[in-house]
């Protein structure tokens, strides 16, 4: 049977997907050669590939060097956490209060698959998962604009939990996901909009986002004193 050709879209959700499961670290050279062989396409499907992913801040293009699975610094890294604790209580709220039984459901069992994933040892499937349930929360706030942004800033924070995440046994002690789906079956909004503010709050302190020391720029600076 011959294989299946595939896009350029289906290059960089395959790509994402990896880097989202953390088997693509950040830094990771995507060589278009390899890339292109491991799925059968050209160069020019993958660079398309990886142009998209470029645009959803997943990939580093760089001249002359080729592209690189992105490695946010630490001040990107604040200001993503910053801005999904300013969206996504008030999404969650809103979800709160539109949730019906098949909206629950399918809650439920994106649950269920993130903890198979752990109880088999896939913590970077896990984490994918985790990742994707926040964006089935801001679907069903039926807010599309507030959704897509959701959706990158959940994408950036794969690599940032890649980077910085310390706690990483906070993976399998977390039960907020069950919390807030009991608060939004229950139609709480203000519990659902707490609850999601603190779940974030518990990502981002699981993150060490310290400051590196700053590097002397010279050898008189670093002798100098």
């Amino acid at each position: 049977m011959a294989r299946q050709v595939i896009g350029s879209a289906e290059v960089a959700e395959k790509l994402a997907v990896a880097i989202h499961e953390h088997r693509l670290p950040p830094g990771t050279k995507l060589n278009e050669d390899e890339v292109g062989e491991i799925f059968g396409v050209s160069r020019t499907v993958v660079r398309a590939g990886l142009q998209q992913l470029a645009h959803q801040h997943l990939v580093d293009l760089k001249r002359n060097r080729g592209a690189f699975v992105a490695k946010p610094s630490v001040r990107e890294a604040r200001e993503v956490f910053e801005a999904r604790s300013l969206v996504e209580p008030t999404t969650a709220r809103s979800a709160a209060r539109r949730a019906g039984p098949a909206e629950i459901a399918r809650l439920r069992a994106h649950i269920e698959a993130e903890h198979a994933a752990l109880a088999e040892g896939d913590d970077g499937r896990a984490l994918y998962l985790s990742g994707t349930f926040h964006n089935e929360v801001a679907r069903i706030a039926n807010q599309e604009t507030i959704a897509e942004f959701i959706a990158q800033l959940v994408s950036r924070s794969s690599l940032i939990i890649a980077l910085y995440w310390e706690r990483r046994a906070a993976l399998c002690e977390s039960h907020a996901h069950d919390a807030l789906i009991g608060a939004m079956e229950r139609g709480d909004a203000d519990e659902a909009e707490a609850l999601m503010k603190s779940h974030l709050l518990d990502l981002y302190t699981s993150l060490d986002l310290r400051d590196a020391p700053a590097q002397p720029k010279t050898l008189k600076e670093a002798l100098s004193g």
